[in-house]
C-alpha cells in the first residue's frame, strides 16, 4: 500500500516538474499550489525531486559545453586576428571618407542649388497652372460685378449659375473662391430684391400710366368704330351719296369732322401709340426671368398676381362726384381700359405669368363692380345730355374690351337699364319744357299775316284745312301757339330718345319699338300730366279751356303724322306684326274730357258767384215786375260766354250749356228750400217766379245751336211746375192727380211742395196777427193746413213705400 503511495507521488511530482518547464513563470502559481495542497512531506518529496532534476540539467549543460568548447577557443583566436586588420581598415576606411568629403563637399554644394532651383522651378509651373485656373473664374467674378453695377441681372444670375456650376469646383480649394461662394448666394438675394423693387416701381408706374393707356385704346377703338360704321352706311347709301347719321341731321361726323376735311390724313401722320410705348415693361420681364432661373416663379407670380388684384380694387373705386361731369365718368372708364389692356399684354408676353382664366376671374369681378358703381353713379344723374354721354362711353368701353376679347354682354344689358333712366330724364326735361310752353302761351288762335307766315306754321306743324286756305289774309288758324311748339318738340324727344339706341347693336324692329315706347310714355305720362296740371290751375279760364279743347283737338289728328316720322327714321314698316302703336289719341282725349269737365266745373262756380249776389226780399207782399239784377247778368254772362263755344265740338257746348242750365235751376231750387229760409211770402214767390221765366226765355232762344225742340228748358220744368203750383193754389187738381203720368204737376215732389209750403203757412201766422177775425183768411189758413196734412199723408206714404 505504501509502495503504491509511493510510485503515485512520483508520478505526479513529474507532471508538475514538466508543467514548471513548460509553462510561462507567470502561471506556475496554480502549479505550486498543488505542491502544497497533496499529502503531508509531499513539499519535502518535491524539493528532492526538484534538486534531482537541477543536477540532471547542470550535468547535461556541463556536456554541452565540454563539446563545444573548442570551437569557442578557435574563434576567439581568430576574432583577436582580425582585430588588427579592421584596425588597418578603419584607418584606411576614415582617410578615404575625408578625402571624399572633401571633394563631395563643392558638388554637394551645387546640387543643392540645382535642387532649390528645380523646387522653384516646379513651384512657378504649379502657381501658373493654378493661376490658369483660377484667372477664368476672377474673370467671370469681375463680369458679374460689371453686371451687376450695369443692372443686367438677368445675365448676371446665369454668371453666377456658371461660376457655380463650372468654375468655382476647378478651384474649391482656394480661400477666396470659398468667399465668393458664399457670396453667390447673398448677391442672389440682392438680384431678387433689387427686382422686386423695379417690379413694385413698375406696378407703381403702369397705375399712373393706367389712365393714359385707356384714352389711347379707346380713342382708338372709337375710331376704328366710326370707320367701321362709315364704310357700312357708305355700303349702304352708295358711295355718291353723303353719309347720313341715324336721326338724319346731317353727315356722320368722324371724331367731330366731316369726313371730307382731312382728318384721315392726319390720322394717318398721327403716330398710333400703344401700352409698349406708354410703359416700360422690361422690369416685370426681367423680373420674371429672374425669379425663373432663381427658381422662385411660384412666388413671383403670387406676388404680381396678388398685387394686381389689390391694384384692380382700387381702380375699381370711383371718385364719390363721378355722376357730376362726364370727365368723371371718362377717367374711371380710362383707368379699367389701361388696367387690362396691360394685363392683356402680360398674358400675350409672358408665359403664364397671367393666365386666361386669371384675366377672366379678374375682369368677372370688375364687370360686376363696373355695373354696380354705373348703376347708383347714373341713378343720381338728371342731366339726359350727361346720360346720354355715359352711353357713349359705355359703349366705346365695351368696344374697347370686348377687341381684347373679354366678354361685355352684361353691360349692354346695363345699358338698357340706363336707357330706361334716360327716358325717365328726357321724360322730365320735356315736362320742364311742355310747362315753359304752356305758360307762355296766350290761348288764342295764330295770326298769320302772309303766305309767309302761314308757311312758316304749316312747316311745323302738319295742319290741314281747306276753308281756311280759302280766307284771304290776314287770317287766323285755330290752333295756338303752343300746338306747333308741342309737335315740335315731340319730335326733338324722338330725336334724343333715338341718340340712345345707335351703337347698342340692336336691330330696326327693336330701335322702333324703343321709339314708339319712349314716345308712348311722353304722350300719356308727361304731356298728359302737363295738361291735367294745365286744366286745373286756377288761373286758366273758360276761354282757355276751349282753346285748350281746341289745341288737343289738333294734337290728335297730329299723331299719325308722328308715326309717319317714326317709321321714317327706322325704316319699319307700321304693318309690321309687333309695331307699338302711339298712344296719343287717348292722350289727348282724356286731357280733352279732362277740359271739358273743368269748364262745366267753372261755369257751375261761376253761376254759383253770380247766384251768391241773390238779395231777395222773402217777405214782400208784392213783386217787382221785373226779373232781378243778378240774374239778368248771369244770363248775359252766359250768353257771352256761349258765344266763345262756337269753335267746340257741338255736343261739348250742348253739353256745358245744359250743364249749366241744369245747375242754375238746382240752385234755385235749393234757394227756395234752404232750411235756414224760414218764412215766404207769395209776393216772393211771384218775384222767383219772374227769374225763372227769364231762365226760360234764356233756354229757348237757343244760345248754343244743336238742342231739339225745347230739350234746353226742360232743366227747368220742375222749379216750373212747382212755381205754376203754388202761383195757380191748384192743390185740388196736384192731390187728386198725384201718381198719375199725365198729371200736371208731375215733377213736383210732396216733401219739396210741403217744404214751400210751410215756409208759407209761418209767414201767414206771422203777418196775418188779425187773420182769424176774417173769414177768407180762415178759409185759406184751414185749406194751407188741410193742405199740409195731405202732403205729409203722401211724404209718409212714400218712405213707408221705401
Amino acid at each position: 500500500m505504501a509502495e503504491n503511495e509511493t510510485l503515485e507521488s512520483i508520478t505526479e511530482h513529474e507532471r508538475i516538474l514538466q508543467e514548471i518547464e513548460s509553462t510561462d513563470t507567470a502561471c506556475v502559481g496554480p502549479t505550486l499550489r498543488s505542491v502544497y495542497d497533496d499529502q503531508p512531506n509531499a513539499h519535502k518529496r518535491f524539493m528532492e525531486k526538484l534538486d534531482a532534476r537541477i543536477r540532471n540539467h547542470d550535468r547535461e549543460i556541463e556536456k554541452m559545453c565540454n563539446f563545444h568548447h573548442q570551437g569557442f577557443v578557435d574563434a576567439i583566436t581568430e576574432l583577436l586576428k582580425v582585430r588588427a586588420d579592421a584596425e588597418k581598415l578603419m584607418v584606411q576606411v576614415t582617410d578615404t571618407n575625408r578625402r571624399l568629403q572633401d571633394a563631395g563637399r563643392e558638388v554637394t554644394a551645387q546640387t543643392e542649388e540645382v535642387i532649390r532651383c528645380r523646387v522653384q522651378q516646379r513651384n512657378m509651373a504649379t502657381t501658373v497652372e493654378k493661376l490658369q485656373l483660377c484667372i477664368p473664374v476672377l474673370e467671370m467674378y469681375s463680369k458679374l460685378k460689371e453686371q451687376l453695377e450695369s443692372k443686367r441681372y438677368y445675365a448676371a444670375l446665369k454668371t453666377m449659375e456658371q461660376l457655380e456650376n463650372i468654375y468655382i469646383p476647378r478651384v474649391s480649394q482656394y480661400r477666396f473662391c470659398q468667399i465668393m461662394a458664399e457670396t453667390l448666394p447673398k448677391l442672389r438675394e440682392e438680384i431678387k430684391d433689387i427686382s422686386m423693387s423695379d417690379l413694385k416701381d413698375f406696378l407703381e408706374s403702369i397705375r399712373k400710366h393706367s389712365d393714359k393707356i385707356g384714352e389711347t385704346a379707346m380713342r382708338q377703338a372709337q375710331q376704328h368704330r366710326t370707320f367701321n360704321s362709315a364704310l357700312q352706311r357708305q355700303a349702304s347709301l352708295g358711295c355718291a351719296k353723303p353719309l347720313y347719321s341715324l336721326n338724319g341731321r346731317g353727315p356722320l361726323q368722324l371724331n367731330g369732322r366731316a369726313p371730307d376735311d382731312g382728318t384721315e390724313e392726319e390720322e394717318a401722320d398721327e403716330e398710333i401709340l400703344t401700352a409698349q410705348d406708354l410703359v416700360d415693361f422690361s422690369p416685370v420681364y426681367r423680373c420674371l426671368h429672374i425669379y425663373t432661373v432663381l427658381g422662385d416663379r411660384e412666388t413671383f407670380e403670387n406676388y404680381y398676381r396678388k398685387q394686381r388684384k389689390k391694384q384692380a380694387r382700387l381702380v375699381l373705386q370711383p371718385q364719390s362726384n363721378m355722376h357730376e361731369t362726364v370727365e368723371g365718368y371718362r377717367k374711371y372708364f380710362n383707368q379699367i381700359v389701361g388696367f387690362f389692356v396691360v394685363e392683356d399684354h402680360i398674358l400675350h408676353a409672358t408665359q403664364g405669368l397671367v393666365t386666361r382664366a386669371f384675366t377672366d376671374e379678374l375682369w368677372n369681378m370688375a364687370l360686376s363692380k363696373i355695373i354696380a358703381v354705373l348703376r347708383t353713379h347714373s341713378s343720381y344723374c338728371n342731366d339726359p345730355d350727361l346720360v346720354l354721354e355715359l352711353k357713349n362711353l359705355i359703349v366705346i368701353f365695351a368696344d374697347t374690351l370686348q377687341g381684347y376679347g373679354f366678354t361685355v354682354n352684361r353691360l349692354f344689358d346695363l345699358l338698357f337699364e340706363i336707357r330706361d333712366q334716360y327716358n325717365e330724364t328726357l321724360l322730365k326735361k320735356w315736362a320742364l319744357v311742355f310747362r315753359e310752353i304752356f305758360e307762355q302761351d296766350n290761348y288764342s288762335p295764330i295770326p298769320v299775316e302772309n303766305e309767309e307766315e302761314y308757311k312758316s306754321v304749316t312747316g311745323r306743324f302738319p295742319f290741314h284745312d281747306a276753308e281756311i286756305e280759302k280766307q284771304p289774309f290776314p287770317k287766323k288758324l285755330p290752333m295756338s301757339q303752343s300746338v306747333p311748339q308741342i309737335y315740335i318738340q315731340v319730335k326733338e324727344f324722338i330725336y334724343a330718345s333715338l341718340k340712345f339706341s345707335e351703337s347698342l347693336h340692336r336691330s330696326s324692329t327693336e330701335i322702333d319699338d324703343m321709339l314708339r315706347k319712349s314716345t308712348n310714355l311722353l304722350l300719356t305720362r308727361t304731356l298728359s300730366s302737363c295738361l291735367q296740371n294745365l286744366i286745373k290751375k286756377p288761373h286758366i279760364g273758360l276761354t282757355e279751356l276751349v282753346q285748350i279743347i281746341i289745341n288737343t283737338t289738333h294734337l290728335e289728328q297730329a299723331c299719325k303724322y308722328l308715326e309717319d316720322f317714326i317709321t321714317n327714321i327706322t325704316n319699319v314698316s307700321p304693318e309690321t306684326v309687333h309695331t307699338t302703336r302711339l298712344y296719343g289719341l287717348s292722350t289727348f282725349k282724356d286731357a280733352r274730357h279732362a277740359a271739358e269737365g273743368e269748364i262745366y266745373t267753372k261755369l257751375n262756380q261761376k253761376i254759383d258767384e253770380f247766384i251768391q249776389l241773390a238779395d231777395y226780399e222773402w217777405s214782400m207782399a208784392e213783386s217787382d215786375g221785373r226779373a232781378s239784377g243778378y240774374l239778368m247778368d248771369l244770363i248775359n254772362f252766359l250768353r257771352s260766354t256761349f258765344q266763345v263755344f262756337t269753335h267746340l265740338p257741338g255736343k261739348v257746348a250742348q253739353t256745358a250749356c245744359m250743364s249749366a242750365c241744369k245747375h242754375l235751376a238746382t240752385s234755385l231750387m235749393q234757394m227756395l228750400l234752404d232750411t235756414e229760409l224760414k218764412q215766404i211770402s207769395m209776393g216772393a214767390i211771384q218775384q222767383f217766379n219772374l227769374d225763372v221765366i227769364q231762365c226760360e226765355l234764356f233756354a229757348s232762344s237757343e244760345p248754343v245751336p244743336g238742342f231739339q225742340g225745347d230739350t234746353l228748358q226742360l232743366a227747368f220744368i220742375d222749379l216750373r211746375q212747382l212755381l205754376d203750383l203754388f202761383m195757380v193754389w191748384d192743390w185740388s187738381t196736384y192731390l187728386a192727380d198725384y201718381g198719375q203720368p199725365t198729371s200736371k204737376y208731375l215733377r213736383v215732389n210732396p216733401s219739396t211742395a210741403l217744404a214751400l209750403l210751410e215756409k208759407m203757412k209761418d209767414t201767414s201766422k206771422k203777418n196775418n196777427i188779425f187773420s182769424q177775425f176774417r173769414k177768407n183768411d180762415r178759409d185759406k189758413q184751414k185749406l194751407i193746413e188741410t193742405v199740409v196734412k195731405q202732403l205729409r199723408s203722401l211724404v209718409n206714404g212714400m218712405s213707408q213705400h221705401s
